[in-house]
């Protein structure tokens, strides 16, 4: 999927707080003109493929009349009761082919059963509640934040019966937290994965209230035992819920955050806030515009097409696994050496010199993470190779990011791999767009 949206909306929007105290009136939530169809045609054409809505932040409150709670949209004066911001949402994406998820916070200030045993069958309830009715869920979101402090409420969560729950009721959902069991947290809220990324990782005898060191989620494990790819979330302003007078982050923090969480083998999930009207605010949709057509420039042209690749192995004969699979922009074609073939050569050769600045790796996931250690080069005008570039994984998607290069010849060096690499994209591009 590349990129989802995130979208933290609730009383903190209208409180400016960033964790709410659980005290607020139900009357707080109360946006004058929601509109979650421009939330979602905001997100299509920015080119995310997902939404996911905190639908109970820490706060407690709810933003569907769930039956286990007595705060929420139910109890406000908002659309007199009767509002239910998941359907709005999950109506709105599902005309227009986006996928819906649901964030919810097991960390509850408001209700009183937290802190005891009876907690953990509140909140059952109230993940059936939110994962029916409202069509397919894609992810779900727990997080694992929880401020109570030394002195504050002790939850023992029941993480199995919460995971079974979701996997009863939205057999195909991602669930995310800390360790997944889906996708993992990539350690960070600053928009980068680690430079080494490996989707994999140890989750056994951990749980989303313990799960391993930052820097294992950061990086993964070469010899996980699990499939968790990494999630890099972060916000388009400086706090998660809106703030009147925060601007967005600039074009080339976008473009370098890309970089750094796509670009390194982990899924970005951006949170566009919406306002107290319940719309995207237009500073933060014309900076998501400006996103979009930033990338849709850099990788309009793959410079590679204009070359002729060979690879010093290659599986069987014909083109089933040939070199120029990894030029033909269908993801299923790809390239493949001898079984026994754990490092390759790629060269990619010009009629005439090509300038470029952003390298495009791609390994084809099906068949697994493989790659661990490589280089590329360039040929030099004195015909002597150079390295320019130098990698240990690749992943999904791995985009280098170099000074501009002039070069007829482009060589990459696949060094080490736990198993014959198998490669289904390789882009050369120029990224000239102005800061």
């Amino acid at each position: 999927m590349e990129m989802n949206m995130f979208v933290h909306f609730g009383p903190n929007t209208f409180t400016g707080l960033e964790w709410g105290t659980g005290e607020e009136p139900e009357d707080i939530f109360n946006p004058t003109d929601l509109n979650c169809m421009q939330w979602v045609e905001t997100a299509e054409k920015a080119g995310f493929k997902g939404i996911i809505l905190t639908a109970k932040h820490h706060d407690g409150f709810c933003l569907w009349p769930n039956p286990a709670s007595q705060h929420t949209v139910r109890e406000c004066s908002w659309r007199n009761g009767q509002g239910d911001v998941l359907k709005e949402l999950s109506d709105a994406c599902a005309e227009r082919g986006l996928k819906f998820g649901i964030y919810i916070s097991p960390w509850d200030r408001h209700d009183p059963h937290y802190g005891t045993s009876a907690y953990n069958n509140v909140f059952l309830q109230t993940l059936e509640s939110a994962l029916t009715g409202y069509g397919p869920i894609f992810e779900q979101w727990f997080d694992g934040a929880c401020g109570e402090g030394p002195n504050g409420k002790k939850q023992e969560y029941n993480w199995p019966a919460f995971f079974s729950k979701v996997t009863q009721l939205q057999p195909d959902a991602i669930m995310f937290s800390n360790i997944g069991p889906g996708c993992r947290w990539v350690g960070n809220e600053e928009g980068h994965a680690g430079e080494t990324c490996w989707s994999m990782m140890t989750i056994d005898g951990y749980s989303p209230s313990h799960s391993p060191e930052i820097e294992i989620l950061n990086t993964g494990e070469q010899n996980g035992h699990s499939w968790v790819p990494a999630e890099t979330d972060i916000s388009l302003h400086n706090g998660w819920f809106y703030r009147e007078g925060e601007e967005p982050k600039s074009l080339g923090q976008l473009l370098d955050i890309y970089y750094n969480s796509v670009g390194r083998n982990s899924l970005l999930l951006l949170n566009v806030p919406p306002d107290t009207r319940g719309h995207i605010a237009y500073k933060d949709s014309l900076r998501l515009m400006e996103f979009r057509n930033a990338l849709d420039s850099i990788f309009a042209h793959n410079l590679a097409h204009k070359g002729t690749i060979q690879a010093d192995h290659t599986r069987g004969f014909g083109q089933k696994f040939a070199a120029g699979n990894m030029l033909r922009n269908t993801y299923h074609s790809y390239w493949a050496p001898r079984d026994q073939d754990t490092t390759a050569v790629i060269t990619i050769s010009f009629p005439e010199k090509q300038c470029f600045n952003r390298i495009v790796l791609q390994e084809y996931i099906p068949l697994g993470q493989r790659i661990r250690d490589f280089d590329v080069d360039i040929k030099d005008n004195d015909g002597t190779w150079q390295t320019i570039a130098h990698g240990t994984t690749i992943g999904y998607k791995r985009i280098l990011c170099t000074k501009e290069i002039t070069t007829e010849q482009v060589r990459i060096r696949i060094n080490k791999s736990m198993a014959c690499p198998v490669l289904n994209g390789i882009g050369l591009f120029l990224d000239d767009i102005e800061r």
